[in-house]
């Protein structure tokens, strides 16, 4: 029997703290205690019209949250919870949920649709709600069933849609729900409430549509109906309508050929008539459209000897049309488009979509925007000058370079000059641009470049004057020297022609990032990523004594950070981003200066003050810090090498606190894979602590609390630490083991439908190969015997792998490793195990075939050691 919960979930809301608190650990304490009962309560509640709508809210929200959470862990729980209530139980709770659908009170039906359809999301892929669908449709068949209901029904079956997957649906159940859906949207006796709903139900059952999109006569039908809803009178049906289209564009490309002359005059009246809701979603359509076609010519490449998805070339035949109508957009800017970081607006819609009709179709877009560049670029009004830079810059990836550099040429000076226009909005786009072109058409390797000896002291002197412009063009301006250093990174005799100019770029990067203002567009964060590309990108024979003189510029700027004046959470954020930034310069410079035998000794010398600052960084207890010190930490561990030792007593108890951050996960992978570079300096020097870092490492493995992504960098630290202390790992191989067996049985039971959870199980299956490599080779040289047991679980994953066509490239080369190790480590006792698992010649000559390098070596190498093997 439901208890009545009204009085607590009303004082849980109470402005009083001490009645608000008490009544929060009573709802909990009930949940704790009894949670099928809780559930019921909280259904009643929802369900009932004569309760207060503050009561029925909350009870909405946290039925909400006794079935879905954000964090996979805690989801995982909380499926197991509900799918052990009993059935009669459960059937209650469901159909008060349905009623609710039908109540008088919009917000009521609004939480129960959610909650239907989280239930739905557990229980219909296990096929134990069969008659939901059922019970949907026919709300929405009955004639006397009111307008809210036929819309809660609507949104309902929206929602289901998205939360489960289209192999969940039978295709009759499909076509209904279809069927039901589209004629929600007709304008004959439905109101404008029902004709949306029906509208983004649509929108989330189209993934479900495969087989109606394949039939002309229903595809026809329903491409009628949202052509029809996109032009109704409600702005935010048209909108819901072009969402679908979008979605179409993008699900049924291949289809779309006879509705195209259609849907350009649809968009084109949208985009230069309609309100700016609408007119975005039309944008989008053909941003779509370009992303389509563009993955299709990046897959009918002539070498794949794949038969690739059809391409239409809508944009290329579209292209007189479509690119006026996007020009067109440029000059709706807004006047405080620049200083809010997410603004989205037509203007900006358009430019965006100019850049992938550029990359769409290359140089056909040129002779189309360069006139209305050169018309509109030294016109008084600032949206023209703006529009036409703006154009400019956004067709500069895509063309070939002999057709963009004659115009890139032309037109450098010029934008050079335009950094000191009269409008903020032309200047940011101008420094954006410049940006765009040292992207593009500045790769002195590749022997292209629009900068020359010549011109280089202009445009240096040009980007430093603007970097002490207002924040968001400053920023802009530390893009553009990004990618001016980054050009020439690797460029031979080329890379020192940036080497006169290091120091006083540093310099004005640091003021940059000094500045009272650089919070604003980000651009005190803009100027040391900079400087990072700056560091790492420069000419090292020639800029070492400069990077040496940055270091303790940095260090001292670290170490002030910790006697910043922390009131405030927000004064905790400022300090915590600073001091990121900072560990992240420090990084920067520690691989850059440790990647020479000439220059590692500035390293070394400054090693313990930089260590302790790392340390004094970790007492601010920040995440965000914590990552990046870590993430530093192992640089300088790399750098030091077995030198690294004497850190460890005092810098341990923080990666223990790492490994144990099961909240901040990034900063337990990152703090797991700190630890493997701390094994690879130290060698068995690591293994006073190995005890206590095995320990950590399995209980996360067998925690369900701990994000499953860290759960791959932990196997491969596994194989870290056995290379490290090689038979010691003796004491642990068993347990190490076990687990590693237990997560290739996972691999093997992965819907390989998902395709988010493919790829967590290629992460997964590549970091178990390398455990089993790096136990393998610790144990070459002592106690290989004590992996012969585990030989035939290895060659049984490696065959089971080598069956699945979908393995990624790198799980491959892991597992040919791994064969190749277990063959030269183990020896003649694997030998009758070689014979009985024929796969392996078949698979070797598979990766032998293959285009990559580094896979044919290894397949050669572990082929001459199963060779070896068999012949000894």
């Amino acid at each position: 029997m439901a208890m009545e919960i009204t009085q607590f979930l009303l004082a849980a809301q109470s402005a009083d703290a001490r009645v608000r608190t008490e009544a929060e650990g009573s709802l909990k304490q009930f949940q704790e205690q009894n949670l099928p009962q809780f559930l019921l309560s909280l259904s009643f509640e929802l369900a009932n019209n004569d309760k207060p709508s503050e009561s029925r809210r909350l009870a909405g929200i946290l039925l909400k949250n006794s079935l879905d959470a954000k964090d996979s862990g805690r989801k995982e729980l909380l499926v197991k919870q509900w799918c052990a209530i009993d059935l009669a139980l459960k059937s209650q709770i469901k159909e008060l949920l349905l009623r609710t659908l039908g109540s008088s009170v919009p917000e009521a039906r609004h939480t129960s649709a959610q909650v239907v359809a989280k239930v739905a999301s557990i229980e219909v892929p296990q096929k134990q709600w069969p008659e939901l669908v059922g019970s949907l449709l026919s709300n929405m068949t009955q004639q006397e069933s009111p307008a809210h209901l036929k819309q809660s029904t609507l949104e309902t079956l929206g929602y289901v849609c998205e939360e489960i997957s289209h192999h969940d649906l039978v295709q009759d159940e499909v076509n209904s729900v279809l069927t039901a859906v589209v004629q929600g949207m007709n304008q004959a006796g439905n109101n404008a409430e029902v004709r949306l709903a029906a509208t983004k139900a649509l929108l989330n059952a189209l993934d479900f549509s495969q087989t109606n999109f394949e039939n002309e006569m229903e595809r026809n039908y329903i491409m009628k109906m949202v052509c029809e809803t996109a032009c109704a009178e409600e702005e935010v049906i048209r909108q819901a309508a072009f969402e679908c289209l979008v979605s179409i564009a993008s699900t049924y490309y291949e289809v779309l050929e006879q509705y195209m002359q259609t849907l350009f005059e649809l968009t084109a009246k949208a985009v230069k008539g309609d309100e700016e809701s609408v007119a975005l979603q039309a944008v989008e359509f053909w941003s779509t459209i370009c992303d389509e076609e563009i993955d299709r010519q990046e897959y009918d490449t002539p070498d794949t000897g794949d038969s690739s998805p059809p391409h239409s070339g809508f944009i290329e035949k579209a292209l007189p049309h479509l690119v006026p109508m996007l020009l067109e957009t440029l000059e709706k800017q807004d006047e405080d488009q620049d200083h809010e970081d997410d603004v989205w607006n037509i203007s900006m819609a358009g430019g965006t979509c100019l850049g992938l009709v550029a990359r769409t179709v290359g140089d056909g877009i040129v002779p189309l925007v360069m006139p209305f560049v050169e018309v509109n670029i030294r016109k008084p009004n600032w949206r023209s000058r703006e529009a036409a830079t703006y154009a400019f810059g956004s067709i500069l990836e895509g063309p070939t370079i002999d057709k963009l550099a004659p115009m890139v040429a032309a037109g450098l000076e010029f934008l050079l000059t335009a950094t000191k226009d009269d409008n903020n909005h032309v200047r940011d786009t101008t420094a954006w641009t410049l940006s765009r072109i040292f992207e593009f058409l500045h790769t002195p390797d590749s022997g292209f470049s629009v900068i020359s000896p010549q011109n280089l002291p202009k445009i240096v002197g040009v980007l430093l004057e603007s970097m002490k412009d207002v924040p968001n063009v400053a920023e802009k301006v530390c893009g553009a020297i990004y990618n001016l250093a980054q050009g020439y990174e690797d460029a031979g005799a080329s890379s020192s022609l940036l080497s006169p100019y290091l120091t006083e770029i540093i310099q004005h990067l640091l003021s940059a990032a000094e500045r009272t203002d650089g919070a604003e567009s980000k651009l005190r964060s803009a100027s040391y990523e900079t400087l990072n590309e700056v560091v790492r990108c420069s000419n090292l024979l020639e800029a070492a004594g400069i990077i040496g003189q940055l270091l303790p510029v940095i260090m001292g700027k670290l170490g002030q950070t910790m006697d910043l004046q922390v009131v405030s959470t927000e004064d905790r954020e400022k300090q915590a981003e600073l001091q990121a930034s900072l560990c992240g310069v420090i990084q920067v410079i520690i691989q850059k200066l440790s990647s020479k035998d000439e220059t590692k000794p500035i390293i070394m010398q400054n090693a313990d003050h930089i260590m302790m600052l790392f340390l004094r960084v970790f007492g601010c207890h920040s995440s965000s810090v914590h990552e990046e010190a870590m993430l530093a930490i192992g640089a300088l561990a790399y750098a030091t090498g077995s030198e690294f030792a004497k850190y460890m007593p005092e810098l341990f108890k923080y990666l223990q606190t790492g490994l144990q951050n099961f909240e901040e996960y990034q900063v337990c992978s990152i703090t797991v894979g700190v630890v493997g570079d701390i094994c690879r300096a130290l060698d068995d020097k690591i293994l006073p602590f190995c005890d206590q870092i095995m320990s950590l490492l399995i209980q996360n493995l067998q925690s369900e609390a701990l994000h499953r992504s860290v759960k791959p960098p932990i196997f491969s630290c596994f194989g870290d630490i056995a290379l490290a202390i090689g038979g010691q790992f003796e004491r642990y191989v068993a347990t190490a083991i076990q687990i590693m067996q237990g997560a290739a049985h996972v691999c093997a039971q992965m819907d390989t439908l998902d395709e988010e959870l493919m790829d967590y199980g290629n992460q997964l299956r590549r970091s178990i190969f390398e455990a089993y490599s790096g136990i393998l080779q610790g144990f070459k040289d002592a106690k290989a015997e004590l992996m012969v047991p585990y030989a035939q679980h290895l060659l049984q994953f490696v065959e089971l792998v080598s069956k699945d066509s979908l393995r990624d490239e790198s799980v491959t080369k892991a597992a040919v490793a791994a064969l190749g190790d277990l063959a030269d480590v183990v020896g003649d006792k694997t030998k009758p195990l070689f014979s009985n698992f024929t796969f392996c010649g078949e698979f070797l000559n598979e990766c032998l075939d293959s285009e990559d390098e580094d896979l044919k070596d290894t397949a050669r190498w572990t082929q001459g050691m199963i060779a070896r093997l068999m012949v000894a």
